[in-house]
């Protein structure tokens, strides 16, 4: 029985279906009434946004709230288009799919997602919470809903070192202004802090304390680390007063008790308050262009069975693209190769990365607590086994219970492994090296097999998972349109005036060993203030 809790609890890493778990499961058929009554509030609001518009926002995660905010506080009208939707909260109803057994609330319009620990799982077709975009050689992870990203990520967020930040950037983008201006001015806006010690004390945050007793057995001082996760509502959660989520494992398909100080609770909501922004979900930027005179954006409006609401043509002004480093870079290459943009440069679609992600296991640690809380409570860094590497405490996700299994997640600092979009037979596709992740795994490897010796635990957890995991996925693309390269130090796109980039895509490939969202949302501060200002 153990070895078969232990099974499902690695496989279900990224919330696999228990059929899914061999990857021969059948897709779940829910009728469409269950997924009616489960999320209403999916199936209204649903309008095309308008045939013109000053300001157009495409996507609505970090770059892109950030964006909409600051514009429509500078006094200007603002859309924002999401091709994802706008999930409720409830501090009681159970909104989102169960990472364990997912439904269609999980991934946005697949059957089946190749999961991070090789295996694949099924579901109906719908327009859930999170993509999973399919590659030859990589799966990336990356959210589709009203809020991006602050919706579905694990909620930390940390600086880069500067000496990393300097290697990436090469200057072109000053870090003494971040540091100084735009990452406290964002650690501000999403109230960010570290577990707090009561938190960290709970039930719920055992495996936690483990993580940091086996990694200080191996000579390493945890560091806090900032998050953006609510305390007081994970309090509640611990003493009855709201459903458990966060507590118990999950994360990765949204906490609709409102756990996670998500986007939709501070930028996009102070947005929208001004009365000059104005959010369309469920409407997907096909195309974009330009007439001779204005920006122009071909989409679609679907509701979240998939069925076509119509296609609308958007003019603007100033187009600004924020749906992440894979959408932005479709939308960017795809506009190069059929020539409804001129004049982008080679720089469109190259420096790709996955942010160096790895998995990292290890089992057999001491019982500590009956559930795995999601929120990472600590992080170490080291950089003698290879690449300058980040261990941060992580969970299992779908799985309620603690069985033993540590987890991290790794960040390796890498320059050199870039992939690169192009365009082949009417699609954007992406070029990378299958064994990209090569470097980052063996680092990993070497500096969790010490930890493991020095803690008396077992890498790994034998035979699902190797010490190590993730050669072909990501959750934190990076590139595809890279700052001071396809774009000027602003992030407005060479050639094109009045074009930005606003998110991932502008950064190469890494954020020096650390989640990438706090320096997209510095950058996106940063660059929207120039833009305001300098009226362009």
């Amino acid at each position: 029985m153990v070895d078969l809790n232990r099974r499902q609890a690695l496989l279900a890493m990224g919330g696999a279906a228990a059929a899914g778990v061999a990857g021969t499961g059948q897709a779940q058929a829910f009728p469409a009434s269950y997924y009616r009554a489960a999320v209403p509030e999916l199936f209204t609001g649903l309008v095309r946004p308008p045939s013109y518009t000053p300001n157009l926002v495409i996507g609505s995660g970090f770059g892109g709230a950030i964006s909409a905010l600051r514009l429509a506080q500078a006094g200007q009208t603002v859309t924002v288009v999401e091709r994802g939707f706008r999930w409720p909260r409830d501090p009681w109803r159970d909104i989102h799919a169960n990472d364990t057994l997912p439904d269609g609330r999980a991934f946005w319009f697949r059957r089946s997602a190749r999961m991070i620990a090789g295996n694949t799982a099924f579901f109906d077709s719908f327009g859930g919470i999170m993509d999973a975009t399919v590659y030859d050689t990589m799966t990336v992870w990356r959210a589709a809903c009203v809020g991006g990203g602050s919706m579905v990520f694990t909620g930390v967020m940390i600086q880069p070192q500067r000496t990393y930040f300097d290697a990436l950037f090469g200057g072109l983008v000053p870090y003494e202004e971040l540091d100084r201006v735009y990452y406290p001015r964002v650690r501000r806006m999403l109230n960010l802090s570290p577990m707090p010690q009561d938190v960290y004390r709970q039930q719920a945050f055992g495996h936690s304390r483990e993580w940091d007793r086996q990694v200080s057995a191996a000579g390493y001082t945890p560091t806090p680390i900032d998050s953006i996760f609510n305390w007081d509502v994970v309090r509640a959660e611990g003493t009855g007063r709201c459903r458990p989520s966060a507590s118990v494992g999950r994360s990765n398909h949204g906490n609709a008790n409102g756990a996670k100080f998500d986007l939709n609770q501070s930028y996009l909501r102070l947005a929208e308050a001004t009365g000059l922004a104005r959010v369309h979900a469920g409407f997907e930027a096909l195309s974009i262009g330009h007439d001779g005179g204005r920006y122009v954006v071909q989409g679609i409006l679907r509701d979240p069975f998939g069925n076509s609401l119509g296609t609308t043509t958007i003019a603007c002004d100033r187009l600004f693209l924020a749906a992440g480093s894979i959408g932005t870079s479709n939308l960017l290459v795809k506009a190069q190769a059929e020539k409804t943009l001129a004049n982008l440069n080679e720089h469109v679609g190259a420096g790709w990365g996955t942010n160096g992600d790895v998995l990292v296991v290890r089992s057999f640690g001491r019982p500590a607590g009956i559930s795995q809380g999601t929120p990472s409570a600590s992080m170490i860094h080291d950089t003698r086994y290879g690449l300058p590497t980040t261990l941060e405490n992580w969970y299992v996700p779908g799985v309620p219970l603690n069985l033993g299994i540590i987890p991290s997640l790794g960040m390796v600092f890498d320059e050199s492994n870039r992939g690169r979009f192009t365009y082949r037979n009417g699609q954007v596709t992406l070029n990378w090296n299958k064994n990209g992740n090569a470097d980052a795994l063996d680092t990993c490897r070497r500096m969790n097999a010490r930890i493991a010796s020095a803690s008396r635990t077992v890498p790994g957890a034998w035979p699902i998972i190797d010490s190590v995991s993730g050669m072909n996925w990501t959750a934190h693309p990076l590139g595809g349109a890279v700052i001071a390269r396809a774009t000027d130090a602003y992030g407005g796109v060479k050639g094109h005036p009045g074009l930005y980039v606003m998110d991932g895509a502008l950064i190469p490939g890494s954020t020096g060993a650390v989640n990438p969202s706090l320096t997209i949302s510095a950058l996106a501060e940063r660059n929207i203030e120039h833009v305001l200002k300098a009226g362009v």
